[in-house]
């Protein structure tokens, strides 16, 4: 049955057994202090206030039986799948791969890549581990999304600039729908929180629709 949801630039009709939630990068390095985000001279806290925002989209697409996917940016113990450019990038103290408080940053089945214990995934839901930005990219998650015929996405996590508009875009341009769900997205940095949003549901929802969490829960009902 077809829903409507509040959102901008208007209101978005779905079906949600073909809407995917997507929760990107919910990761404890980014959002917990010690973790590769803090090392990078970040306030974690601004990442911190999408936790909760998160949890009520996420038990409200778990209660209408949702498809709902988690990503996590991480690379291999090896190192073989991280670029040369991206792990010297910025001239970290920390690189990707060095030990830190919670084991090698940004490393595979390292405690820091993992999920936050908040929003961890039931056994049911999918984690798709991707080397980059673009959760689409080297992944099998558009595999998983045409098996489920999905044809939106409900997206939250982080950062809202980085991982979050390039797996957008992607979608956007592989023909799915994307709402974006404001007050579960976040970025260190407000100013780019504020354009980022702006950017995905400008010219008309040049890239998608920006709604709240409570929105989607209203919607979801």
């Amino acid at each position: 049955m077809t829903k409507k949801l509040q959102a901008e630039p208007y209101e978005l009709e779905f079906d949600p057994k073909r809407t995917a939630l997507l929760i990107i990068d919910m990761q404890r390095d980014f959002l917990e202090p010690g973790g590769f985000g803090e090392t990078l001279g970040n306030d974690v806290s601004l990442l911190r206030t999408a936790i909760e925002p998160t949890r009520k989209v996420l038990e409200a697409a778990r209660e209408a039986g949702m498809f709902v996917v988690h990503t996590r940016e991480g690379h291999a113990p090896h190192l073989a799948d991280l670029p040369p450019s991206k792990k010297r990038r910025g001239n970290p103290t920390l690189c990707i791969g060095d030990e830190g408080p919670m084991g090698r940053i940004l490393v595979r089945g390292e405690k820091g890549h993992d999920i936050i214990p908040e929003l961890y995934p039931t056994k049911d839901e999918p984690i798709i581990d991707k080397p980059g930005k673009n959760a689409f990219w080297s992944t099998d998650l558009d595999l998983l999304l045409r098996n489920r015929d999905i044809e939106t996405l409900i997206v939250c996590g982080v950062t809202t600039e980085v991982c979050v508009h390039t797996t957008v875009r992607e979608a956007n341009d592989r023909g799915y729908e994307c709402a974006v769900v404001s007050d579960a997205t976040g970025s260190y940095f407000p100013e780019f929180q504020r354009v980022g949003l702006e950017m995905i549901k400008a010219q008309g929802g040049l890239f998608g629709w920006v709604t709240t969490s409570d929105q989607v829960a209203d919607a979801l009902k």
